[in-house]
């Protein structure tokens, strides 16, 4: 007997990704969206969830990341494009459209944003996540190939000014966020010394498949030690290392 999309194990994810799915679930319960376009959809792990809730499609520019999210994404039900953004069919648009982790790796974030809005549906939603506060900047992110950090009030004023209205954003990451950053940024500083003088665009290629766990059991254990922490978070919904934002394209 075959498998289902349903019944189909989903893809573990890292513990930063576990406190951010946290969040974001919860607004797709809400949304209730029918149509979903993932822009950057990396390996695929949040574009399996996501498909199995909305008629998906995710695009990912990275050959090798999109190798990895077809593999997951299809056998859920969902479509998966290697491509950018620029390349889907002008005029389609989505109930919901969301990038998570992409905007600061975008050195033109404006023009980025200008651009998802045409692909969300009057009435639509975007959703997307982006590491939080322009302070925390650091080996992590120069080595992920980020431009920038935001606050909430600059997260909001790039929406607004992409047209955007009833923007609500969420700081999540309290308290496990912090130590998770202070490792990568220890482990990152290293693997600057050793990349040398790679451009973000550069850096920006790899950074879907870093720090990606494989494995059922290596999952599972992350998914059981993230959890206490997905309650913990939810106490300080200002206060944390990530952003989710969601707002709405005028109808």
């Amino acid at each position: 007997m075959s498998l289902t999309a349903t019944d189909r194990p989903l893809p573990p994810l890292a513990p930063r990704a576990w406190l951010r799915y946290d969040v974001v679930s919860r607004i797709i319960d809400r949304l209730a969206p029918t149509t979903a376009l993932e822009i950057g959809c990396g390996q695929g792990a949040f574009g399996a969830r996501l498909a199995t809730r909305a008629d998906y499609l995710g695009i990912e520019p990275d050959a090798d990341s999109f190798a990895v999210a077809y593999e997951r994404i299809t056998c859920m039900g969902g479509k998966v494009l290697n491509a950018m953004s620029s390349e889907l069919e002008p005029g389609a648009t989505y109930d919901l459209v969301c990038a998570f982790e992409v905007l600061e790796h975008i050195e033109d974030d404006k023009g980025a944003l200008a651009e998802w809005v045409t692909h969300v549906r009057p009435g639509g939603r975007l959703v997307l996540s982006v590491p939080a506060f322009q302070e925390r900047f650091g080996p992590m992110d120069r080595h992920a190939g980020h431009f920038r950090r935001y606050s909430p009030a600059e997260l909001t004023a790039r929406l607004e000014e992409a047209g955007l209205v009833d923007i609500d954003i969420t700081v999540y990451g309290w308290p496990l966020g912090y130590a998770l950053e202070a490792v990568r940024n220890r482990i990152d500083a290293r693997k600057l010394e050793k990349v040398g003088d790679l451009t973000p665009e550069e850096l920006t290629r790899a950074t879907g498949r870093t720090f990606q766990p494989s494995g059922r059991l290596k999952g599972a254990a992350i998914a059981l030690a993230t959890s206490p922490f997905m309650a913990l978070q939810r106490l300080r919904p200002d206060t944390g290392t990530g952003l989710v934002a969601v707002a709405t394209r005028r109808d």
